[in-house]
């Protein structure tokens, strides 16, 4: 009986240890990229550079202004901005900024 206990022992210890080796480490979603972080989208109408290589037409304004911002951040241009506040609450803005970001991110 104590060759099974000590067995059933060793399995419980190595899966504990096995499985919290496999999970990643919590942190943020997204890159913090360093020096680059406007406090206000930048005045003035968005230069050509900035049109987006997909066709948003069918999703809302709030989207569309995610994705531009969230593309140019992964450019890293002066375009580049993420509205912090809007991100948290408005979740069209918070899925238009990650789908730019992880697109353009990946044509780099």
């Amino acid at each position: 009986m104590g060759n099974r206990v000590s067995v059933l022992v060793a399995i419980v210890v190595i899966s504990t240890f096995v499985g919290c080796a496999a999970l990643e480490p919590a942190g943020p979603k997204q890159p913090v990229k360093p020096g680059h972080k406007p406090t206000e989208r930048p005045q003035g109408p968005l230069p050509p550079s900035t049109k987006p290589t997909y066709n948003l037409m069918g999703y809302p304004p709030a989207t569309q202004e995610g994705y531009v911002d969230g593309c140019e951040t992964a450019k890293e241009t002066e375009w580049g901005y993420k509205d912090e506040a809007r991100y948290e609450s408005d979740g069209q803005y918070r899925t238009g900024w990650d789908d730019g970001y992880f697109i353009c991110s990946r044509n780099r």
